[in-house]
Parts: C-alpha cells; structure tokens; sequence
C-alpha cells in the first residue's frame, strides 16, 4: 500500500517546513518538501532531504536499554519496558525518600518543535515536584534584546522583504538555519535591492551578498551606534517618524551617541571609518531598507544589549513606516495556541528551584541540597551541546547518578545512561508546530506506525505518571485529545482563520492586521529606545568577556547539521572532518599547514580539531562549524569543551561565541 502524508520538519529552525512523506508498506520512502506551504514553498534544506533515512536507520534505538559497562561505555542489554519502568520508579521513589524530588532534575530543549511532544514533561515533573530547568541555551538575549525597544510589537511577515530596496543579514548564516528566507531574498533582487551581510567571517550565506561587512565578535552593537552617530550627525533622520512613533532619540544624540564616533567604533569593531560612515549613509537613504538578524550576535556577556542597539535602527530611519522597511529577529505566535492546557504549571504543588541548562556542569557536580541524584534527558544531547564539556561529562560519569536518557539513537549523552529509552519521530507522533521565523502552523498525525518500541514523549510521561502514582486525569488523553482540546478554545487570533484547515494537517498562515508595522506595543505605545524599565534606559556599547587566549573562536552553524541533531546520518557525516579554520597569515606565522591537526585550548581544556586555512576568516579569529558527536572528533573532545557557563548580560542565555582560545600545532 501507497501514500502520501502531510507533516512538518520537527527540528530547531525558524522554518518549521511542510513535508510530504511518500509511505509504502508502512515505512518511510521517501520525504519531500509541500510546494503548498506558504513560507518553505516545497524546497527542503540538505539535513531533511532523507529524512527516511533518519527513521529508519540501522542506528535506531529499537528497544528500552540497561546499562552493563561503565557509564560512557555505551555497553548496554535490552530490556522490556515493564522492568525499564520498575528500574526507574524504584530509583526515584528511593531518592524522593531520602532527598526530596528536587534531587531529579530534567533536562530538555528543542529536539521537536511540537507543542505537545516538546511539552510533554513540563506536566509530569511539575506533578512530581521535581527542580525545573530554566531552557535558556538558544538565543533568549536575542528576545530581550528586541523586547527592551519593541515591546510585544508583531514582527514583519516575511514578505516586506518583497518590497525592500537594502536587505542586511546581520550575524546570520541564513544558507544554513534559514534557507528559505532565500525565496523571499531573490525575488527583492529581483526587483533590484541589495543585499548585505554583516558577520564575523565570511561564511558560505556571502555567496548571495552584493557587500560583505566583517565586524569583530560581539560588536556589532558598537557598529549600530556608530551608524546612528553618522546619521545623526549628517541629519539623516527621519524627524517625522521619530516624533510621532519614538522615544528618546534625541537622549541618544545628546548622551550616548557622541562617545561613539565613526573613529572610536573603527577601533572597537576593525570596519574602516569611512566604510562605517558610507554604510550608515546608504542605509538611512534607503527606500526601504530590512535587517534580518540572527542569534550569534545575541550569545555574547553582551548580547541583549548588541540586539538591543542593533533595534533602535529603523526607528531612527523610519523603516517601519515603509512597505518593505523593519527589523526581523524572529516571530512570536505563542498567542495562538493555549500551551498552558499541556504545561499545566499549577500542577506543581509548590515552588521548586530552578537550574539553569547552560550550568549544568556546575549543577551536577557542585554541593547542592539537595543534590541533583538523578537526571531524566530527552529533546537533547547535553554532553555534546552544553557548555563547558568537561565539567559535564565529570557530572555525568557519576555513579551515584540515576540517568535516563529517552532517545532514537545512542547519542553521547545516551552512553552515559542507566536506562535508554527508545524515541519516536516526528513521523510516528501525533502533534501541533507553530514557527518562530514566520506565521505558518500545522498539524501533523502519524504517517507511519512506531519503529520497534519506540514510543513518544506524551506516551512515557503518561505512563511515568501512572507508574509514580500521579493519579491525574490529564495524563489519561491522546495527543490528539490535546490538540483537539487546544483547537477547542480558539484564541482570537485563531477565530478568524479556518480551522479545518489545521485539523486536516495542512498547513495555515496566520492572519496579521492591517497596519500592525506601525501599532508599537510597549508601555508608551512607541519604539522605545529610550526605555525607563531598564537598568540602562539607554542602549549603550559594552564589552563582551572573551578569555585570557589568543584567537576569537566563532562556532558557527553547519550546513549539513542542526545542532548535534543528524551526527547519526553517514551521508551527512562521512565527506566532513571537525575543522578549526584559520587566516593563512595566522597560520604562517605559527608554521601551521593545512589539514594537519592542530590543539585549541583554553581554561576549560582542549580539543583536537583538523586545520583549514582560509582567506574567508580575518586575522584573529578561528572558526569551526557544527556540533559533532566524539565519535567523529580526531581527539576525545569536541567543541564545547572550549565554552564557558557564563551568562548574557539579560535572559540569562548562553555565550558560546564570547570564547578565546590558544592554537598550536598536535604533537
């Protein structure tokens, strides 16, 4: 039997894609992408192009797991999932007795998007009293940022980027996590503008730039201000929007900007003078000039406050008032959907503390009271994503360490477990997406049966539920039970579109008002750069940290991975090395030649990575891209042995890109 299913690409990327997944026989085919999309228009990126691949792999956890070598071993026997579930329950009753539930901590992010399976724990662990997780490692500076001079105002539809004139990629790789903003991108060129990317290296995303802008890491918001400096100091302004929708410009002219001459941001940033003051002056005589900004930038001691300047832009030139003209971080559709009927945080019956995910080194091996005794890991590879690798893994390695890890494949985190639970896919689960790089949201159902004894995130928390005595009628309904209940009680913003629409698993836009670009919604009901809330009601330039080393390390996206999401693939995997890239000045001066292994190090320890010498990274700077298991390291280590648990300034996010480190060659 044949068959073709709807579904959505269930990964970290503001695209959210419309999927068509081909079914014969009860597997898998083949997946391509919906031409009836209305963002990703039926194109998919190289990672979900085999999706089928990834469902069906030979590496699939078929089965629930038990530890039989030492933790890190990967040496592990099936088990059925009565005794997985028995294992679990006796090891947590038993720690709940002796150190209270706070002892168990989860740990999860954005391995599925969807609204339900994404979820799913927050109910469980809340009803158990567990410590909670405070899910900050993406980019939440980034919404800080915007938030301090935005307020809750819409972001733009992705079409204005249609009628732009000047489109500025700022610290964005947009080949590798935001392909298809692409379509939108060629056909402004089309019409004409230019585009520019302002970035730290020149990534494969200048190959599509007319001006490539390097900025040195962490900033970009001392660039924002010098641009505002020229413009204001060549009247450049536009005085009519800036009286009726902005608060504070002329308190940035007369206090802030003149510290930030053309001259002294030169210094600050390594861009020309007269490079700064031309691409201010073209930008503040745009017609419509669009600045899509991406995240990097946010995830620096300083990130809020880099986004946050980098938003005062098109208040100052009046963008928001023209077709085409803004500012794109990302979108928020949170409004529509009542995620709290899966969340339900009332069901925790008091206030547990709360565990950042960026310190989870610390956490786990730290004297903490109670201390953390058990760790339940799903939606994430923490030994390969978060910071300061080191000091998780000595976590982890811990055998008074109860770890659960539910996962489809036997990650670097899931060698570390005691019980490994098989996963489903986005293919084998009911569930509900919303994008957060435009208005699209779908549904999707199950295009094929479960792989082995996979079973999804809602499944196992129902039944951990019923298993620790959590005797709540909630954990007795379906996903679709939610997401019928969900659809149930519209949010207004809902009312107006067609429902049966989602419920049929195609995909929907929302709909946006007429004039929304203009309806600024902060406390004063203008563009705040001038925002008394804040510690510093003015945007102002700060340092980022770095460390006490030679080179700037940019970890930057690759094009073939999401995250450390598809390492299990060969064919995405197999024509790739973990390479450090260097400037050939820098390298010929430390006698270091291509493809030769090479050391980075810091404080927090060193990885071995295979050296590529490249005119596209300035001086200064070394670059690798993507997060890879250690199974495809040269040494024992990868990336994030090098990143630090510090902090940003506001959203207490991650600094992944405010690292030094030192290079030498491998003995």
């Amino acid at each position: 039997m044949k068959k073709i299913v709807r579904s959505v690409c269930p990964y970290d990327c503001p695209d959210t894609c419309g999927l068509l997944v081909h079914v014969a026989d009860g597997r898998a085919v083949k997946v391509e992408g919906d031409p009836d999309h209305p963002f990703t228009r039926g194109t998919l990126c190289p990672k979900m192009a085999h999706y089928e691949r990834t469902v069906h792999s030979e590496r699939r956890i078929i089965t629930p797991l038990r530890r039989i070598g030492s933790k890190g071993s990967g040496k592990f026997a099936p088990i059925s999932w009565e005794e997985a579930f028995e294992r679990i329950t006796a090891n947590w009753n038993g720690i709940i007795a002796q150190y209270g539930a706070e002892a168990i901590l989860p740990y999860s992010y954005a391995g599925t998007m969807g609204i339900v399976q994404r979820n799913a724990g927050h109910p469980f662990f809340y009803s158990l009293g567990a410590s909670r997780l405070e899910r900050t490692i993406c980019s939440p500076a980034k919404g800080y940022g915007w938030n301090a001079v935005m307020g809750q105002t819409m972001a733009p539809h992705t079409n204005e980027i249609h009628n732009s004139d000047l489109i500025i990629l700022w610290g964005i790789h947009a080949l590798a996590t935001n392909i298809h903003s692409m379509h939108d991108i060629n056909i402004a060129k089309k019409q004409g503008a230019k585009v520019w990317l302002i970035d730290t290296y020149e990534t494969p995303t200048a190959k599509i730039a007319d001006r490539m802008i390097i900025v040195r890491p962490g900033t970009d918001g001392a660039l924002a201000l010098g641009m505002m400096h020229v413009i204001a100091r060549e009247n450049l302004a536009d005085r009519d929007f800036i009286g009726q929708h902005v608060q504070g410009y002329e308190e940035l002219v007369t206090t802030v900007l003149p510290k930030y001459s053309p001259e002294i941001v030169s210094e600050i940033t390594g861009i020309a003078v007269g490079t700064i003051e031309e691409i201010a002056r073209q930008y503040a005589t745009a017609g419509a000039p669009f600045i899509r900004m991406g995240s990097g930038l946010s995830r620096y001691s300083n990130g809020a406050m880099n986004v946050r300047t980098i938003t005062c832009l098109p208040g100052v030139v009046g963008a928001w008032g023209k077709p085409g003209g803004g500012l794109l971080t990302g979108t928020s559709t949170d409004a529509a959907f009542a995620t709290n009927m899966v969340t339900h945080e009332e069901f925790q019956e008091q206030p547990t503390r709360s565990i950042n995910m960026n310190k989870l080194g610390q956490a786990l091996n730290e004297v903490l009271d109670p201390p953390i005794k058990s760790l339940y890991v799903y939606n994430s590879n923490p030994a390969a994503i978060a910071p300061d690798q080191n000091l998780v893994l000595q976590g982890l390695v811990r055998e008074d360490l109860f770890t659960v890890v539910h996962e489809r494949f036997i990650t670097d985190t899931a060698k570390y477990a005691d019980i490994v639970l098989p996963a489903t896919t986005s293919l084998e689960h009911s569930d509900m997406y919303r994008s957060y790089g435009n208005y699209v949201m779908q549904r999707a159902y199950p295009a094929i049966l479960p792989v082995g004894q996979a079973k999804s995130n809602w499944e196992v928390f129902s039944l951990l539920a019923d298993a620790m005595g959590i005797n709540k009628p909630f954990f007795k309904q379906s996903p679709d039970d939610l997401i019928d209940a969900i659809l149930a009680k519209p949010s207004s913003w809902l009312v107006s579109t067609q429902l049966e629409t989602l419920q049929e698993g195609r995909p929907l836009e929302l709909s946006l008002p007429d004039g929304y670009k203009t309806q600024f919604r902060t406390p004063s009901g203008k563009i705040e750069i001038l925002n008394p809330q804040e510690d510093d009601i003015l945007p102002n330039y700060t340092k980022p940290h770095g460390d006490n080393a030679e080179f700037w390390l940019v970890n930057s996206p690759d094009m073939r991975l999401l995250n450390s999401s598809f390492n299990e693939r060969p064919d995405l995997t197999k024509n790739n090395k973990m390479f450090l890239q260097m400037n050939p000045d820098d390298a010929g001066k430390m006698g270091l030649k291509d493809d030769q292994l090479v050391i980075a190090s810091n404080e927090r320890g060193e990885v071995i990575f295979t050296l590529r010498i490249s005119a596209k990274i300035p001086p200064g700077i070394v670059v690798t891209e993507g997060i890879w298991w250690l199974e495809h390291a040269p040494g024992n280590r990868s990336v994030n042995t090098l990143t630090s648990q510090r902090l940003t300034d506001k959203g207490n996010g991650s600094t992944f890109y405010d690292v030094k480190v030192n290079v030498r060659a491998s003995q």
